[in-house]
C-alpha cells in the first residue's frame, strides 16, 4: 500500500494508450458496448400494462422520481430493466452484514482465498435472485391494485414478476462482466449511466420552469446550479483527500550492498468507502417502499393488514424531502462509512505487513501499538468523511426546498456524489492500466 513516486500519466499518454494498447482498448469497448445494451433494455416495455393509466398513477410521485434516478427511467418507462442493479446492491449489503456477523462466512472471505470469495459471490447472486423476486412481485401486485393491468389476475402477476426478475438478473450478469473484462466497477458504472440518462430530461424541465416563471425563477435556478457546482468541488476534495502517515524502512544489506533507510508514507483516504456508502444507504431507503408495495392491499385485515399499514406509514415518512428521511439517510451514511472502511482497511493486517517489510511509523512501537494508532487515525478520518458526506448529501435538498425549484427532485448530492466518485475511480483504474502498459514497454525494450 506504500505509494510510489512515479509520475501520473498525462492526458495525452492516457488517450494514446486507450487508442493503441489492444488490451485497454478492448476493455473500454466491452464496457461501452454493454452499457449501451443495458440502456436499450430499459426501453423494452413490460407487457400487459395500460401506459396512459400508469402515467397518471406515477405522476408527481416523489418516490418513483427518486427510484428513477438509479434505474435510468426504467420505473417510469416500466421496462424489463425497471429494477436494474438495485436487487444486487441490496443483496451485497445483506451479505456484507452477514459476513461480519457469521464466522463461517467471515472465514470464507478472509482465509479461503479466491475460492472462498467465489463462493460468497455465488451466495450473493442467490440472495439477489430471491430479493428480486420479492420486489418484482411487489411491483406486480402494486400495478394490479392500481388498475393499470389490462388483464388482472394471477397470470399477470406471474408474467410481470418473471419479466422484471429476468431483466434484473441480466443486468447483474452484465455488471459482473464489466467488472471482470471491462473498466471500473460494473454496478457503480451502471448506476452512473442511469443517472446520466436522466440528466437531459431534468435539465429540460428546469429550463422550462425558468422560462415559464420569469426572472425570479431564473435567479432561483442559477442559485441552485451554483450550489451543485460547489458540491462537485467539495466532493472531489473529499474523494481525493488522504492522511499521509510517514513510515521509515530499516536499513538492509543484500550481499555486499547496503541499502539506507528510506522515508515514505502510508496513505489513508478520508473517505475509504468512496461512493459505496451513498449507494448502499440509498438502496436501504428503497426497502420500506418495496415492502409497502408488496403488502399493499386496502382489504387486508388482521396482522397482515397491520403490517401493511405500518410499512405504508414508514414508506410515506421516508419520502425524499421529509425530515425523517434526512435523519435516517445521515445515519445510514455514517454507518456504512464505518462498515465499509472496516472491510477495506484492517489496521492489524497493515501493522503486520509493515513489520514484515521492516518498516515502522516514527515514534510508534511495531505490533499492537501500531495497529491501535492506525485504528484511531482511521476512525477519526472515517467520522470526518462520513459527516462531510452527510452534509454534501443533504444541503442541495434543503436548497431545493428554499428556492422552490422542484425539477431536480430526486437528483441531488447523492447523484452528484455517485457521478463524481465513479468518474474518479474509473479514471484511476484507466491510469493504472496505462502505467502497467508503460512498464510492459520498458520490459520489452
Amino acid at each position: 500500500m506504500v505509494v510510489s513516486r512515479d509520475k501520473t500519466p498525462t492526458a495525452q499518454e492516457t488517450f494514446m494508450q486507450m487508442a493503441q494498447a489492444a488490451g485497454l482498448r478492448s476493455r473500454i469497448l466491452v464496457t461501452v458496448g454493454l452499457l449501451i445494451l443495458v440502456r436499450f433494455g430499459v426501453q423494452i416495455p413490460v407487457p400487459g400494462i395500460d401506459r396512459a393509466a400508469f402515467a397518471n398513477v406515477i405522476q408527481n410521485n416523489p418516490v418513483i422520481g427518486f427510484l428513477d434516478i438509479f434505474s435510468g427511467g426504467g420505473l417510469s418507462a416500466l421496462g424489463i430493466f425497471a429494477l436494474g442493479i438495485l436487487p444486487f446492491i441490496n443483496a451485497s449489503i445483506i451479505m456484507q452484514l452477514l459476513t461480519a456477523a457469521i464466522p463461517s462466512l467471515e472465514n470464507l472471505q478472509k482465509n479461503e482465498g479466491e475460492a472462498g470469495r467465489r463462493k460468497i459471490s455465488q451466495i450473493t447472486r442467490y440472495v439477489a435472485l430471491g430479493w428480486c423476486i420479492a420486489q418484482s412481485a411487489g411491483i406486480a401486485f402494486w400495478l394490479q391494485n392500481s388498475g393499470v393491468a389490462r388483464n388482472p389476475g394471477l397470470f399477470f402477476v406471474a408474467e410481470t414478476a418473471l419479466a422484471i426478475t429476468a431483466g434484473s438478473m441480466f443486468v447483474m450478469w452484465v455488471s459482473e462482466i464489466i467488472t471482470e473484462r471491462g473498466i471500473g466497477n460494473g454496478a457503480s458504472l451502471l448506476i452512473f449511466v442511469n443517472i446520466v440518462a436522466v440528466l437531459p430530461k431534468t435539465l429540460g424541465n428546469t429550463v422550462a420552469f425558468a422560462q415559464e416563471n420569469g426572472r425570479e425563477a431564473v435567479a432561483q435556478v442559477v442559485a441552485l446550479l451554483l450550489v451543485f457546482l460547489v458540491m462537485i468541488v467539495m466532493i472531489v476534495f473529499v474523494q481525493e483527500g488522504t492522511r499521509r502517515i510517514p513510515i521509515i524502512s530499516a536499513r538492509r544489506q543484500v550481499g555486499k550492498r547496503l541499502y539506507r533507510e528510506r522515508k515514505n508514507y502510508l496513505p489513508l483516504r478520508l473517505n475509504q468507502g468512496g461512493v459505496m456508502p451513498i449507494i448502499f444507504a440509498s438502496a436501504v431507503l428503497i426497502v420500506p417502499y418495496s415492502l409497502a408495495q408488496f403488502t399493499a392491499n386496502s382489504e387486508q385485515t388482521g396482522i397482515l393488514g397491520q403490517v401493511s399499514r405500518v410499512l405504508g406509514a414508514i414508506s410515506t415518512a421516508l419520502q425524499p424531502g421529509q425530515w425523517q428521511y434526512i435523519v435516517f439517510y445521515l445515519t445510514l451514511i455514517v454507518f456504512f462509512s464505518y462498515f465499509y472502511a472496516s472491510l477495506i482497511v484492517n489496521p492489524v493486517d497493515m501493522s503486520q505487513n509493515l513489520k514484515k517489510m521492516g518498516a515502522s511509523i516514527p515514534g510508534i512501537r511495531p505490533g499492537k501499538a501500531t495497529s491501535e494508532y492506525l485504528e484511531g487515525v482511521l476512525n477519526r478520518l472515517t467520522f470526518l468523511g462520513a459527516i462531510f458526506l452527510g452534509i454534501v448529501a443533504t444541503v442541495p435538498t434543503a436548497v431545493e426546498s428554499a428556492t422552490g425549484v422542484a425539477t431536480f427532485r430526486g437528483f441531488g448530492a447523492t447523484s452528484l456524489l455517485i457521478l463524481v466518485g465513479v468518474a474518479i475511480d474509473t479514471a484511476k483504474q484507466i491510469q493504472t492500466y496505462v502505467i502497467s502498459q508503460r512498464y510492459e514497454g520498458m520490459v520489452k525494450k
